[in-house]
């Protein structure tokens, strides 16, 4: 080894922070992923119910203003969903995330039930945890993580089409049962 090189080792978080920041420091990565982390925590479990451990966020309670808090508490997941994509999160990871946010809001739309659906789902909170998995995944876990994934969608896929045929039969049997009563 001549006496002007030398071999540094950085971890692979730090690579891929600095890769996905041009002209900022890891740092800057870090801190964003930090104030991404402490939103999660209050939309998801800022609060907890004393004697049942059950954790609750502000989602939780902007799910009780009808209509406008479903709109803020997914405003608030998108904002997340944005900084995953300026980390260079993988698209089957997004989308991923993009269901976690839309089972969120659905559920979210049942009114007081809602905000009962929302203390236990815990989009953003994962979502968060989706990107430092992201960011600390060496390239097998990496694949690892996207095949993973892509099972989630797909089933997710798979329970949404079977929902969508079920819900198809109960139609058609109603509306045969109905007409079997009129005549």
């Amino acid at each position: 080894m001549s006496a002007g090189t030398e071999i540094t080792e950085q971890p692979v978080v730090r690579k891929k922070l600095d890769l996905l920041t041009p002209g900022k420091t890891a740092f800057g990565a870090d801190a964003k992923l930090e104030h991404l982390e402490r939103l999660a925590y209050w939309l998801d479990t800022a609060f907890r119910v004393p004697g049942l451990g059950l954790r609750f966020g502000f989602d939780a309670i902007l799910d009780l203003l009808p209509g406008i808090g479903d709109v803020l508490g997914t405003l608030a997941s998108m904002y997340i969903f944005q900084a995953a994509r300026r980390f260079g999160v993988p698209r089957i990871t997004l989308v991923r995330m993009a269901i976690n946010i839309f089972i969120d809001y659905l559920g979210g739309l049942v009114p007081f039930l809602g905000a009962v659906f929302d203390a236990y789902w815990k989009a953003n909170i994962w979502n968060v945890a989706l990107i430092k998995r992201h960011l600390n995944a060496t390239p097998l876990a990496a694949r690892k993580a996207r095949r993973g994934d892509g099972l989630f969608v797909a089933g997710t896929v798979i329970v949404l089409l079977l929902s969508m045929a079920a819900t198809f039969a109960l139609v058609i049997w109603t509306i045969s049962l109905v007409i079997h009563l009129i005549r």
